[in-house]
């Protein structure tokens, strides 16, 4: 690839093997060299600038959960060598709660997660990235609920007048990448089933997905069939019934030997206003950073991957309802 080191034969290997190389091999001093030194990184927590965060971030994860593997699962990417990549990467990442952080005093116990890091790279560098961790899920196995742990969060960054606010357009600032994906086929029916869901066309889901279709999402959780997929569309929607629903980006590939696949990052702002995975409505005003993969199989969509971080949602309410101690 023009511009990136021949060691890596495209940009889904050099995704898979960068991370590989910071995390796991303990490579922390070369985010100098694969991070711009003024990206911009928003999380459903925040908006983190520079590299120096990055590396400052990874080390106190590393520090908390030193045996933290990150296995690549896949990498749905877009883009070209002259205008740049954006590669949607969901990785499965499990650690041991053995050092003391963010999640408290250690406690021994394990958890195993989905994230998804959308990151745009050019020339061997990462200058722009969207992450969702499913900090819910790390939580849960920990023995926090996520409301618990929003709370803790609050307390621990000195209280609601000091906090980190979790992520909201109004704080982003433009970075260096500015596309939209592709016009891949798949990408654009992905896209318009999470339209349809977010217009409350549930029917969608028994037309388009596979009986037989494995969903995973956000909490660590995940489900078989039809049931499953539908509850969980239907209880987040009913929590923010009126909130405005975004395509923010999205990518469709169809590559000999793999399935149909699609990444499409999404949002969803508004006011909490029914009732659902959130508890009774308080009518906080709420930013939900969302990214959802699919495949697809000869009967429809039979693999679906959705991430959104509950603990930055819960954050958001227990901030505006003044329940934080």
């Amino acid at each position: 690839m023009k511009g990136f080191s021949n060691k890596f034969k495209d940009l889904p290997d050099y995704i898979v093997k960068i991370t590989k190389e910071i995390w796991e091999d303990r490579g922390l001093a070369t985010l100098h060299h694969y991070y711009a030194q003024d990206i911009p990184m928003r999380f459903p927590s925040g908006l983190v600038r520079g590299n120096a965060g990055v590396i400052d971030g990874t080390l106190a994860t590393l520090a908390e959960f030193p045996d933290r593997e990150l296995l690549a699962d896949d990498v749905i990417w877009s883009g070209n060598e002259d205008d740049g990549f954006l590669s949607s990467h969901r990785l499965l990442t499990t650690g041991t709660h053995t050092g003391h952080g963010a999640f408290g005093a250690p406690t021994g116990k394990r958890f195993t997660i989905h994230a998804i890091a959308d990151c745009a790279a050019r020339n061997d560098v990462i200058d722009d990235e969207w992450l969702i961790r499913d900090v819910g899920g790390i939580a849960r196995q920990l023995g926090w609920r996520p409301s618990d742990y929003a709370q803790y969060q609050i307390a621990q960054e000195g209280g609601p007048d000091t906090c980190q606010r979790p992520f909201h357009p109004s704080h982003d600032v433009q970075g260096p990448y500015t596309g939209r994906g592709n016009d891949n086929a798949w990408g654009k029916t992905l896209a318009t089933i999470l339209q349809r869901i977010m217009d409350k066309d549930f029917t969608v889901i028994r037309s388009d997905y596979d009986r037989a279709v494995k969903t995973e999402h956000w909490g660590a959780r995940g489900g078989w069939g039809w049931d499953f997929v539908e509850t969980d569309w239907m209880r987040l929607r009913s929590s923010f019934p009126t909130a405005d629903f975004k395509i923010d980006h999205q990518i469709g590939r169809a590559d000999p030997g793999l399935p149909n696949r699609a990444a499409v990052r999404w949002s969803l702002t508004g006011k909490h206003a029914g009732a659902g995975f959130f508890g009774t409505p308080t009518g906080a005003e709420v930013h939900i950073m969302g990214i959802t993969h699919a495949e697809w199989g000869e009967r429809g969509l039979r693999r679906e991957y959705t991430l959104i971080d509950e603990v930055a949602i819960w954050k958001q309410i227990l901030l505006h309802t003044g329940q934080t101690q």
